[in-house]
């Protein structure tokens, strides 16, 4: 079993698999027209579908999960984006959620809530707002409030 490298691309850190990772630092020192494009803004951050991560994600701007987590996220002032083939068992706390694939845990975001179509969410969402997509299954408790209360039950 190999080991996923933390790599810096531009001011992003991404844990990916060891021949990706080599394939580009070799494109960042030899710049090439068939590199893998991968998003570059500045703050962001990628579990990639390859990984799995067990404990505690904090990041503080943005997330985008193609892998499996379990344990908790926390971005207080950023957004998390669950991929379609991402699964994870995790309580998120962030600004904004947005759910494309399974999610087993409790909700807490201080904006908005996105549950996509063909997406799965199991338990507890507080929000100020959510939306939840055609043919999306959602089982759990859903509290609608401005003053946003964490799910943990402490103030925020």
């Amino acid at each position: 079993m190999s080991t996923n490298v933390l790599t810096t691309i531009g001011e992003q850190k991404k844990l990916l698999p060891p021949l990706l990772a080599a394939s580009l630092e070799a494109s960042t020192t030899s710049p090439s027209r068939t590199s893998p494009a991968l998003p570059t803004a500045a703050g962001s951050a990628t579990i990639a579908k390859s990984l799995e991560i067990k404990g505690e994600v904090i990041c503080s701007d943005w997330l985008y999960i193609d892998g499996k987590v379990e344990g908790a996220i926390s971005l207080p002032g950023g957004r998390v984006t669950v991929s379609r083939d991402a699964q994870v068992a995790a309580n998120i706390s962030a600004r904004e959620v947005v759910v494309l694939g399974k999610v087993r845990g409790n909700i807490d975001a201080s904006d908005r809530v996105e549950i996509r179509s063909e997406s799965s969410l199991i338990g507890d969402v507080i929000t100020q707002r959510i939306s939840i997509g055609y043919g999306a299954f959602f089982k759990g408790s859903m509290e609608i409030s401005k003053s946003a209360r964490r799910v943990d039950g402490r103030k925020p």
